[in-house]
């Protein structure tokens, strides 16, 4: 099936011990009023546990939540699990409270860009639209 013609799959993420929530349900349900097709894991989430479910999803784009300060070990260990498991066509990408320095870090390694406090659901809407429409189809 062509990449236009199926929607978007997108996989929310609360990895480690933070329990704060909220912004991944807010991002989530903008994500599903977009037309995407959203999977929710919950909080507390291992990176295994995250890519095991990109996994088992087969998702377009993993969008972490990460408050807690630890985005440094998180987002560089899930892109390392991904593309173990093949999955370096998947965009990992998020939010949560990190500097511009520790972006553009994470931008290094393979993250996609990632968003702060007060960005507009639209602006990562548009963001994951624009980088489906660039990819080519891998199917």
């Amino acid at each position: 099936m062509p990449v236009s013609d199926r929607r978007i799959r997108v996989l929310v993420a609360k990895p480690g011990l933070d329990g704060h929530d909220r912004g991944a349900k807010v991002i989530a349900a903008a994500f599903r009023d977009a037309g995407f097709e959203v999977i929710y894991t919950g909080l507390h989430q291992t990176p295994g546990m995250v890519v095991a479910a990109a996994v088992q999803e087969d998702v377009d784009v993993v969008a972490m939540s990460v408050l807690s300060g630890a985005h440094m070990t998180l987002f560089p260990r899930v892109r390392e699990l991904l593309d173990a498991e093949g999955l370096e066509h998947v965009l990992l990408t998020g939010g949560g409270i990190i500097p511009d320095k520790d972006a553009t870090a994470l931008g290094e390694l393979g993250v996609g860009r990632v968003f702060g406090p007060g960005t507009s659901t639209g602006d990562a809407v548009g963001y994951i639209r624009d980088w489906f429409a660039e990819r080519e189809d891998p199917y």
